[in-house]
């Protein structure tokens, strides 16, 4: 089932659908709410009680019945004790549950996040979905602390407490019915506008985290540019939005704390007057009167009490609603019904008659399935690339060269023809089984707080100090770990910022080379790096290389240079495949990119 993030979809949908998802939830809820009705109708015990009391205790006796009151005195504690242990339970089952539940949502969305297209990972920002892990699990966790447990505790206690009203006095609950009814309507007409109000502030919310991650990742690009005025003065603009989308909403939500107060007096006040008027010689005694009363408070409950959680109940459901719309946007390339096996040792790569076009996405950057799709990025490509090749990719900004990249890898599935790697086509090779075949390295690879050792090793599950430190020879860079202070010890900082950019490029090739995989894709590795470290990972690159099918694809036309194959790009066509000197004597685009490059470089 899709679900519908319009504003049209209502808050008891989005309750309903979050219900099925959360499995765990919905298992003994039937036992928590018997609990719920054990404790609701201990409360109801106690007017019956006072009516008793005053009736056949006290109005009409020669003297107060002092035993008989005691005994319903003590009825009363034992109806108390055992509405509250009843309720105890049921709190104590569902605060459980929903811990259980709130669990497995978060598992599933960090799971589903992962799986999503690399598009949608750069149409949402980052700390968007960050939020919806976050913030509005957290949220949720919230509500089911106090509102969950006030909404199962106050509905049973209203039902109960309501059919008790009709046996007692049917006039008497028709009157308090009836007086309290708009009380109902009003919470209806505001209900649409709190939904509203708590989507904008939840989004600005997600809006306002995105800047302060921006803020944070890129400070060091922020000092060296001296941008901190113009990004403070971006997440000022977005935390002033948060708060005032949040003021809107607790200014709709105040309201509703007043207006239950006001039909409480105005439905207490009518019962006693209807009472009153019909008096003792309609069979309505005064024990039976104030007893009524007793019930009425106790209707009343409730509905103020919900006028209380209404607020918070509308913030969870917003937030709900965010967590169902991740779980909706679907994921990348979907798993192959039926997978076949890719061969062992390097595999040839077969790219026929491809085109692909980005889809258009909405403002929410989800696809949109009824507008037409993006200009193509790349159109009919046909190349065969034979095991254990070393080729550069190369083309202007914008060329498809990346996108071509992406498509082998299978980021994406193209729009039409096929690309085969190993005489299997993608689409019929299982996700792990590409995974640990085909490895790309991108142009700023993520690094985690760590070791330099620790990050490596992250290739395999399995590795040992003894792999990490193997894998340094065989690229030959031990030498450059030697001249660092921790050595392999090293500690990289948050993704990796003690690290320059050409420092992070081999730990990534180390990282690459643990996993030893049969088809390696370097993404702009080289494109922002020092000279000296050039020749270190040129050096690492090589020897990486050399038992594997590789695709570099290069901004450094030095990269290319030492390619065994060129393959040039533009337009999303290509336009020239050949040897390095072979196209810069040939005189076309790559011989034009080239000659740009040179003149740059030597300046």
């Amino acid at each position: 089932m899709t679900f519908a993030t319009n504003d049209t979809y209502t808050a008891t949908a989005t309750i309903r659908r979050g219900l099925r998802e959360a499995a765990v939830l919905r298992h003994g809820l039937w036992l928590t709410v018997v609990f719920a009705a054990i404790g609701a109708l201990g409360r109801v015990v106690v007017p019956i009680l006072i009516q008793q009391a005053i009736d056949n205790g006290i109005v009409d006796q020669p003297e107060v019945r002092i035993d008989f009151v005691a005994k319903l005195s003590a009825i009363g504690v034992v109806a108390v004790l055992i509405s509250g242990i009843a309720f105890r339970q049921a709190s104590i089952r569902l605060g459980e549950r929903s811990e259980r539940a709130l669990f497995d949502f978060r598992e599933r969305l960090i799971g589903h996040i992962h799986q999503l297209s690399l598009a949608d990972h750069g149409e949402e920002r980052r700390g968007g979905l960050v939020a919806r892990v976050t913030s509005d699990i957290e949220t949720l966790a919230q509500f089911f602390q106090w509102g969950g447990m006030a909404w199962l505790r106050s509905t049973t206690l209203m039902v109960i407490v309501a059919v008790v009203m009709l046996v007692y006095d049917w006039q008497l609950a028709m009157v308090a019915f009836a007086i309290a009814l708009p009380l109902a309507l009003v919470l209806r007409a505001v209900q649409k506008r709190l939904i509203e109000a708590h989507g904008a502030a939840r989004e600005r919310n997600g809006e306002m985290l995105g800047a302060l991650a921006e803020v944070v990742s890129g400070a060091a690009t922020i000092r060296a540019y001296g941008a901190g005025e113009h990004v403070a003065e971006t997440v000022s603009d977005a935390t002033r939005e948060k708060a005032r989308a949040q003021v809107r909403a607790a200014l709709i939500g105040a309201f509703l704390f007043p207006s239950g107060e006001v039909f409480s007096v105005f439905t207490v006040s009518a019962v006693v007057g209807v009472g009153v008027w019909r008096g003792p010689g309609d069979g309505l005694t005064a024990g039976a009167l104030i007893g009524f009363v007793f019930l009425t408070y106790r209707f009343l409950e409730p509905i103020a009490e919900f006028t209380e959680i209404i607020d918070q109940t509308q913030t969870a459901v917003a937030g709900l609603r965010r967590i169902l719309t991740v779980l909706d946007m679907p994921v990348g390339p979907p798993e192959a019904s039926s997978t076949t096996p890719l061969p062992s040792g390097p595999m040839e790569i077969e790219i026929d008659d491809v085109t692909f076009a980005y889809a258009a996405r909405d403002a929410d950057g989800r696809v949109d399935g009824e507008a037409a799709p993006d200009v193509p990025v790349l159109r009919n490509v046909t190349l065969t690339i034979p095991a254990g090749q070393q080729v550069a990719m190369v083309g202007e900004t914008g060329s498809g060269k990346s996108t071509l990249g992406k498509l082998i890898a299978r980021f994406a599935d193209p729009g039409s023809g096929a690309i085969r790697v190993g005489g299997v086509d993608l689409t019929d090779t299982s996700r792990a089984e590409l995974r640990s075949r085909l490895i790309v390295v991108s142009q700023e690879p993520f690094l985690f707080d760590d070791t330099i050792a620790a990050n490596v090793a992250f290739a395999r599950a399995d590795a040992t100090r003894d792999h990490v430190e193997q894998i340094v020879a065989d690229l030959d860079v031990g030498e450059w770990v030697a001249a660092l202070d921790g050595g392999l010890d090293t500690r990289v900082g948050e993704r990796g910022e003690q690290l320059s950019a050409g420092e992070r490029q081999l730990v990534a090739l180390l990282r690459a080379g643990l996993a030893d995989p049969d088809v390696l894709i370097l993404d702009e590795a080289t494109s922002s790096v020092d000279a000296l470290t050039e020749v270190t990972i040129a050096r690492a690159l090589e020897r990486l290389a050399s038992t594997r099918t590789t695709i570099a694809i290069a901004h450094r036309l030095s990269t290319a240079a030492r390619a065994d194959r060129v393959l040039v790009l533009a337009d999303g066509v290509l336009v020239e495949d050949g040897v390095h000197a072979d196209l810069v004597a040939a005189g076309g685009t790559y011989s034009d990119l080239y000659d740009a490059w040179v003149s740059a470089t030597s300046v």
